[in-house]
């Protein structure tokens, strides 16, 4: 019990929430984001947020850096050793065509090129079996050719090490010695399943951007050093948990999402507390949009993704949150292609230039530039009064770039850049809802981000959502978020086995492994035995099928070799998600997995006095369907609305880092912890 800290480092703004748990106090900081020193955006907040650190118990930071170093193809120079024969299995791939009818379809550039890759005189079988062992003169050979090449960083990956890594570990503890200061990563410490493209490609993208993660990391403890912090530092992943900074410099392919996800953990933390298991979480920030479902109080989850797409992505198989993002946020550039038509984003103006509005350089309008024009934000008091927004600005921008263009006003304009936004959002929350197949009438949508609150309610429209919740905090949600998520570490075995002939003794040792390694962790991570929990699950599917479903069992399921157990579970899960199932067909496992947690406290919500009455601050001219005529619209100060009070459309309620737009027909109820519930009129 006491100080916790928790930081989020986004693409244009850098967010902390600081929370004590034996006071109810609560502190929360905004600073632009330093792309080019990040720790310099987080000392920013500490100092405008006045955080002594050295009272603190925990700090739990998620940020971009891995997936920046992703993206800008910024990472270490990576040799790759494989076993002779695969050499090219990386570079080729998937044989499959995400794209067929495009023809300037490109491929991803590899992060390992050719000349790079070195193959070992090694075989592995398939079923575990030594059919070429490695011998010390091969080790030898190969760490002469790796030296010729001076990496600084490597990747081994030989074929079937996830069943036995003997080869991989000879060659690793070689090259660690060989190499002290290559930062080496070896597949079956990443990841132990079967698919040997992605299976390389994981372990190549974690050693592409580990040395640069894991320095980042090290300043951040040294950092933390410096000013007297003596609490644990957790870094957040992509699977919803948070772990140890060592775990995280090893594992840095973990951190993709790191940031989004602690808003998907606080979206579904929240809709249980106030009674909607099913929610939909929508984060629209400074640079994209992102949308989540979450069923039963839980965020749904993939094995695996694209990083930078499924077209042109690099595949990464490491348990992720599942997100759909656009290039949708208030940094979003408005812009017009070749035959004359309106875009908007993916490009964002980002932290630095920013908005024209910020005045720091920015030539080209975005949508903050167009919500300030239409009045749908305070720029006398942006960021609770720390920054000034220029409107004149915002619509010089607007009519030299977007409306003289196209024959329109400023104001229409303005609308046009937000409905093209609304409409690439609401693909994104399809993307998660209707696609999936649930039906988003069913779902509250949780909105935090800065600029959630203004667009949630019309994408809710769109969509037939009923309810909008606008949390507490909702533009440092992802840090809040990172105060009520657990610690987390996800296991996996491949286990190819028929269920008829599935030999459960060696299914328990292999979960006997998981527990034992996953306790393990969580003790070196200060997590006390009443605190931990392992849960297990097999992967199953019909014997023909390519993809399998997750299928949750307990330790009792396999001592007592539950086989009709099991398949009948498996067979109700597959009629949930598909709407069928094939009881008479046989069933084959492929996988083992664990995911061993640590609890931590939650944070809870202290609520201001009761009260019933909401009283506006002023009036405000905002255009909000109409370009030619704007609306009187009732402006709220939401840190005067107690529990209870009722805020009736058309209105906007402003706190200190965003804003909430309520249309004709909406209405908003202060909950008893805080969060503003808008029943969005007309669903």
């Amino acid at each position: 019990m006491g100080a916790h800290v928790a930081l989020d480092i986004g693409g244009t703004f850098t967010d902390l929430v600081y929370f004590n748990d034996e006071t109810g106090e609560m502190r929360h900081a905004k600073s632009s984001t330093t792309p080019e020193e990040f720790t310099l955006g987080i000392q920013n907040c500490l100092d405008k947020a006045n955080i002594d650190l050295g009272a603190c118990e925990t700090f739990v930071h998620g940020a971009t850096i891995a997936i920046n170093t992703l993206i800008e193809q910024s990472g270490a120079k990576t040799v790759l050793v494989t076993t002779k024969g695969a050499r090219d299995a990386y570079l080729i791939g998937r044989g499959n065509r995400p794209e067929a009818y495009n023809v300037f379809f490109k491929r991803a550039t590899p992060l390992v090129r050719r000349g790079m890759i070195i193959e070992a005189d090694e075989r592995m079988g398939a079923q575990g079996q030594s059919i070429l062992p490695l011998s010390e003169a091969e080790i030898a050979n190969v760490c002469k050719q790796v030296a010729a090449l001076e990496p600084e960083s490597i990747a081994v990956c030989f074929l079937h090490s996830y069943i036995d890594p003997t080869h991989e570990q000879m060659m690793g503890q070689a090259l660690r010695k060989a190499f002290p200061n290559a930062y080496v990563s070896l597949s079956y410490e990443i990841l132990r399943q079967y698919r040997e493209y992605e299976r390389t490609s994981t372990t190549i993208v974690n050693s592409y951007i580990g040395p640069r993660v894991s320095t980042y990391l090290k300043r951040l403890e040294q950092r933390l050093e410096a000013k007297k912090f003596p609490g644990t530092l957790l870094i957040m992943q992509s699977n919803g948990g948070v772990t140890s900074v060592g775990v995280a410099g090893r594992a840095p392919v973990g951190l993709m999402e790191s940031g989004p996800v602690g808003g998907i953990n606080a979206s579904a933390e929240i809709g249980l507390r106030l009674g909607f298991p099913q929610v939909i979480a929508f984060d629209m920030g400074g640079t994209t949009a992102k949308a989540s479902v979450i069923r039963d109080g839980k965020p749904s989850t993939a094995e695996g993704y694209y990083v930078g797409g499924y077209a042109e992505g690099h595949p990464v198989m490491s348990p992720v949150i599942d997100v759909v993002e656009v290039g949708a946020g208030g940094g979003s550039i408005g812009w017009i292609d070749s035959v004359g038509a309106m875009k908007v984003g993916p490009k964002s103006a980002g932290a630095s230039p920013g908005p024209v509005c910020y005045r720091a350089g920015g030539t080209e309008p975005t949508i903050t530039d167009a919500n300030l024009t239409l009045g749908r934000i305070n720029g006398a008091n942006f960021l609770g009064g720390d920054m000034s927004l220029d409107k004149e600005a915002s619509r010089a921008a607007l009519k030299g770039k977007l409306a003289d263009k196209l024959g329109l006003s400023v104001e229409e304009a303005a609308l046009g850049m937000l409905k093209i936004a609304i409409a690439h959002m609401t693909l994104a929350v399809r993307g998660v809802s209707i696609e999936r197949g649930y039906d988003p009438r069913d779902f509250v949508m949780v909105a935090s981000g800065g600029n959630g609150g203004l667009h949630a309610p019309l994408i809710a429209r769109e969509l037939s959502i009923p309810r909008v919740i606008l949390p507490v905090l909702p533009a440092h949600f992802s840090a809040v978020g990172m105060l009520m998520t657990d610690i987390r570490h996800d296991y996996v075995q491949t286990h190819a086995r028929s269920m008829a002939e599935a030999d459960f003794e060696a299914i328990r040792s292999i979960c006997d492994m998981f527990l034992k390694d996953g306790k393990e962790l969580l003790a070196s991570e200060s997590v006390a035995p009443a605190q931990q929990q392992v849960n297990l699950s097999v992967d199953i599917r019909y014997v023909g099928q390519e993809f399998y479903l997750n299928t949750p069992i307990s330790y009792e399921d396999i001592t007592k070799a539950d086989r009709d157990g099991i398949r009948r579970r498996f067979d109700a899960l597959h009629l949930r998600h598909y709407g069928q199932n094939a009881e008479h067909r046989p069933v084959e496992i492929v996988n083992i997995r664990a995911n061993a947690i640590g609890e931590r406290a939650k944070m809870e919500f202290h609520p201001p006095a009761v009260g019933t009455t909401a009283t506006p601050s002023t009036t405000r001219d905002v255009f909000l369907t109409d370009a030619t005529k704007p609306t009187r619209c009732a402006i709220y100060q939401r840190d005067a609305l107690a529990p209870g009070a009722i805020v009736k459309g058309p209105a906007i309620i402003e706190e200190s880092a965003t804003t909430a737009l309520l249309l004709e027909g909406d209405e908003a109820t202060v909950a008893p912890t805080g969060e503003i519930i808008i029943t969005i009129g007309g669903n």
